[in-house]
């Protein structure tokens, strides 16, 4: 898989081990960039995503202090859909239900040995394609086309006890 992998100045302390997990599970690293400000990060490998060709990564890695500046501004991108992961379970679990394809990982969070696992774990991952993710990953893009009034929520589904659906 061809993942691009971009940080700031804060993550850089995870960037070596990295792109080393990835490299050594046989995935093409396209080296996003190192940036002072994480916003050309995130914008750095949104457009690896977007691009053509050999340039085109399927997946991407940002990396900054606590994780969260990067997946608010890959998250502002097109085509990203980011998540803030600092355990294996969410390594996982976003890709196979929300069809993550941008990880984000906090430097001041985590080590560099929990960052390898993280990265191999979420690179391994794939969508399940599972009917009720894919019903709620489409609720989400409405939300993003058309904003909050794209879902109703007294019309939100609900099981026969009131409780959200599983």
């Amino acid at each position: 898989m061809r993942i691009a992998c971009g940080f700031d100045h804060a993550g850089v302390p995870l960037r070596d081990a990295v792109l080393a997990a990835l490299e050594q599970d046989g995935h093409t690293v396209l080296d996003a960039g190192t940036y002072d400000d994480y916003p050309y990060a995130a914008a750095a490998v949104a457009r690896a995503l977007a691009a053509e060709g050999q340039q085109r990564a399927e997946r991407g890695v940002l990396v900054c202090g606590s994780g969260a500046g990067v997946s608010v501004a890959a998250a502002k991108l097109a085509g990203v859909r980011a998540a803030t992961v600092h355990d294996g379970y969410t390594a996982h679990q976003c890709v196979e239900h929300d069809d993550v394809n941008v990880l984000c990982l906090g430097a001041r969070v985590i080590g560099p040995e929990l960052a390898r696992e993280i990265v191999r774990t979420f690179a391994a991952a794939r969508f399940s394609g599972a009917e009720r993710h894919v019903r709620r990953l489409a609720q989400v893009d409405a939300l993003a086309r058309d904003g909050v009034d794209a879902l109703a929520t007294e019309s939100a589904p609900t099981t026969a006890t009131g409780d959200p659906r599983p």
